[in-house]
């Protein structure tokens, strides 16, 4: 295979150590007749095992040079590459028949958070995902309330996915080392939301207030959007700080907002 020099604009670090290939493939468990869309494939790493398992895989990426060798090694295996951001991309417009996509990548630390937020809005049309991410990243996906991980991506990450963090990979996995820990992510959407919201996309306006000052009380910090009755008709403590609040907590608070909030007008 020809040799790519990683670039760090990309956030590229290229997986190498088979042993790990081989324990992300199992975990994916790809099976034919299955519509996967890897994102940022880089050198083909997981594209090549995946290929060896699928009719035809969906790729996504960024780096021209990368599209250039993988079409190059991959395209008459199958392989259907897409030169674009991924932050941009339509996964759903992937889809060709009654089907849902499982969506896997490698995915670069610098992009992962605003990512994931992308693929929540596509989750109509997604099965599963499996992701290699900062171990931090995902520590914070799937932290309960209290703790002092728990913030603004666990919220939403939890409304919209059932989180399964798999195993930690270690920095010599890949080429070059990053300076930290990854770990393999299972994320299934939920069929439906875990709690009742009235208008869902107000949850990301009170998550975010919440979040945006966490050193602060909630009725300092979201005192922008409700006042301290709306607190307290929820059960909560307007005194606590927002981390110690749980989804069906702020579900509640949510709720409160929209009675105040008149849903958006239908587009023609």
């Amino acid at each position: 295979m020809s040799s790519h020099t990683p670039r760090k604009r990309f956030g590229q670090n290229f997986l190498h150590d088979h042993s790990v290939i081989d324990r992300i493939i199992q975990a994916i468990n790809p099976q034919p007749g299955q519509h996967l869309v890897e994102i940022g494939p880089g050198q083909g790493a997981l594209t090549q095992p995946l290929l060896q398992r699928l009719d035809h895989l969906d790729a996504v990426e960024l780096d021209r040079d990368l599209v250039a060798l993988l079409t190059t090694n991959y395209a008459d295996q199958g392989l259907r590459l897409h030169s674009m951001d991924a932050l941009k991309a339509d996964f759903c417009g992937l889809v060709e028949t009654n089907e849902k996509l499982r969506i896997i990548g490698n995915l670069p630390y610098n992009i992962s958070t605003p990512l994931l937020f992308h693929l929540f809005e596509q989750k109509a049309c997604i099965a599963d995902m499996h992701f290699m991410l900062q171990k931090e990243v995902v520590q914070r996906m799937a932290a309960e309330p209290g703790s002092k991980t728990y913030g603004r991506l666990s919220v939403m990450a939890q409304y919209h996915c059932q989180i399964t963090p798999l195993f930690v990979v270690r920095p010599g996995a890949f080429t070059p080392a990053p300076k930290v820990d990854s770990m393999i992510v299972r994320l299934r959407p939920y069929p439906q939301p875990p709690v009742n919201i009235e208008q869902p996309a107000l949850l990301a306006n009170v998550v975010g207030q919440a979040f945006s000052q966490r050193r602060k009380t909630l009725r300092n910090s979201i005192k922008s959007l409700l006042d301290e009755a709306a607190i307290l008709r929820c059960d909560i403590d307007p005194g606590i700080r927002p981390e110690q609040l749980s989804l069906a907590q702020f579900a509640c608070l949510t709720n409160q907002l929209s009675q105040t909030t008149a849903p958006a007008a239908p587009t023609t």
